[in-house]
């Protein structure tokens, strides 16, 4: 059995169809600026107000992969949690993230592979209950038993 497993972590013994975990962040101009700076995606649409302006968005707005990331924290903090490894993850993009948008971030549980230790989760993002971004993940769960 493993002892030090973080407080949070759902194991696959104990992962059930349906089970759901989400989270809020709301999406800043430093969250975007520093997304910029790791990603070296210093797209305007993203940094300059008045360049975004005259794009088919009308004003900035943050990256994809910062939104996308938000699911990757739902799985790498909650369900299944530390210990996790991604396999593979499918994204949609729906409409854009603005600074200041709250991104509610919610993944589900819609297959269980326990032999094999891998969960199937639906993905999605939305921003006052229109979904920005829809996808599919799979991960591989930690275990209380060793392998």
């Amino acid at each position: 059995m493993l002892d030090n497993l973080p407080r949070g972590t759902i194991c696959i013994e104990d992962i059930e169809m349906g089970m759901s975990r989400h989270l809020r962040k709301q999406i800043t101009d430093r969250d975007i600026e520093m997304f910029a700076e790791v990603s070296t995606d210093r797209n305007p649409v993203h940094l300059d107000d008045e360049y975004a302006q005259d794009t088919i968005f009308e004003g900035r707005i943050a990256h994809g992969m910062l939104t996308a990331g938000l699911i990757s924290a739902v799985i790498g903090e909650q369900l299944p949690g530390h210990g996790t490894v991604y396999m593979g993850q499918s994204l949609k993009f729906l409409a854009p993230v603005r600074p200041g948008d709250v991104v509610y971030a919610e993944v589900k549980v819609i297959d269980i592979d326990h032999a094999k230790r891998r969960v199937t989760l639906d993905c999605h993002c939305s921003v006052n209950g229109k979904k920005v971004l829809i996808g599919e993940a799979k991960v591989l769960a930690p275990s209380r038993k060793f392998d």
